[in-house]
C-alpha cells in the first residue's frame, strides 16, 4: 500500500466519523492532466466544487467510487505477470 493509498483510506474513515460528513482532502490538491482527478482524493474539479453541498448518503457512495478510482489506478500501475 503506498502512502497516497493510505492517506485515501485514513482521510475517509476519518470523515465518516465526522459529522456532518467531512471532505476526502488529502491536501494534495493537484489535478491529473490527463483524468482530471485530483491525484490525492482523486475527485473531480466538478465533485470537489459541489461536495458541500452533497448529502450524507452521496457522500458516502462518492467515498466508495474513490477508493474504487484509487484502486484501478494503482492496479493499472501494476507489472502483470
Amino acid at each position: 500500500m503506498t502512502i497516497t493509498q493510505n492517506s485515501l483510506a485514513v482521510t475517509i474513515e476519518r470523515a465518516k466519523a465526522q459529522e456532518p460528513i467531512g471532505s476526502p482532502c488529502t491536501d494534495v490538491c493537484k489535478l491529473d492532466t490527463e483524468t482530471g482527478l485530483c491525484l490525492g482524493c482523486f475527485r473531480s474539479r466538478e465533485e470537489i466544487k459541489t461536495f458541500r453541498s452533497m448529502n450524507d448518503a452521496a457522500k458516502l457512495d462518492l467515498f466508495d467510487e474513490l477508493l474504487a478510482r484509487r484502486a484501478a489506478k494503482e492496479q493499472a500501475k501494476s507489472p502483470r505477470s
